[in-house]
């Protein structure tokens, strides 16, 4: 990775994993995506959004960790948070299965918006275990080094916290999930909320609310799984970080 990435990781993240970025197979990643980019491919998120989920939720203030597979590869949808797309943009199959969850488990009526932005603000890494993707290709950036940056994130927060909920939907995330220790962490499991997969038990799996009881049973506050509406959101994204 370029130094340029390595300055923008959040401070807490950086003590923890700042290191990882230059071992060898980061620097190939780096040269990769700018190989990439010079071809005139387009990858997503932007560069400054890479580490969003990072930013957004530092270290200490974790409390739930949602891991998605890897960005959403549409033009305008991916912006660093797992899940989320920003205000204006079509709200994403899973996603809507998510909106449908939550409704079924609290009565939340789904947002009229996307952004997850809220939920990271109170402690939820929305974590993609691929931070980067070429347009249009799912799956495009798997297997070139973002899997071992990821799993140190990971590793960090199973070594360092006590009595975190992991939200694993899909094989893919429940693989992820073999890093944390169960006797010292929540480990909630369900199959992915994609239109595939959600009807064999992600709907009706209520991890919302079970989450929720975890954080209550540790003396933490919950999350307000409800969405600020669209407005609001808007607002706060044009006033910066």
């Amino acid at each position: 990775m370029s130094d340029e990435d390595r300055i923008r990781l959040e401070p807490s993240w950086k003590a923890r994993v700042g290191d990882y970025l230059q071992r060898p197979d980061m620097r190939e990643l780096g040269a990769f995506l700018r190989q990439e980019k010079a071809r005139g491919k387009a990858i997503f998120p932007p560069g400054p959004r890479i580490f969003s989920a990072l930013d957004a939720t530092p270290f200490d203030q974790v409390k739930v960790v949602i891991l998605g597979q890897d960005p959403y590869h549409g033009a305008g949808q991916a912006h660093g948070l797992c899940f989320s797309v920003l205000p204006g943009v079509p709200v994403p199959p899973s996603l809507q299965n998510i909106y449908k969850e939550m409704k079924a488990d609290l009565g939340i009526p789904p947002a009229d918006h996307g952004c997850l932005l809220s939920w990271a603000r109170q402690g939820v890494l929305l974590l993609n275990a691929v931070l980067t993707v070429e347009e249009g290709k799912a799956g495009s950036h798997q297997g070139k080094g973002w899997e071992g940056f990821t799993d140190a994130i990971v590793q960090a927060l199973d070594r360092e916290r006590e009595g975190l909920v992991f939200m694993l939907w899909g094989s893919y995330a429940q693989a992820k999930g073999k890093l944390v220790d169960p006797r010292r962490h929540c480990m909630l499991r369900a199959p992915h909320p994609s239109p595939l997969s959600a009807h064999r038990g992600f709907l009706g799996c209520g991890h919302f609310g079970k989450a929720n009881r975890w954080l209550h049973g540790a003396g933490l506050a919950p999350i307000q799984w409800a969405l600020p509406p669209r407005a609001e959101v808007e607002a706060e994204l044009a006033a910066g970080p």
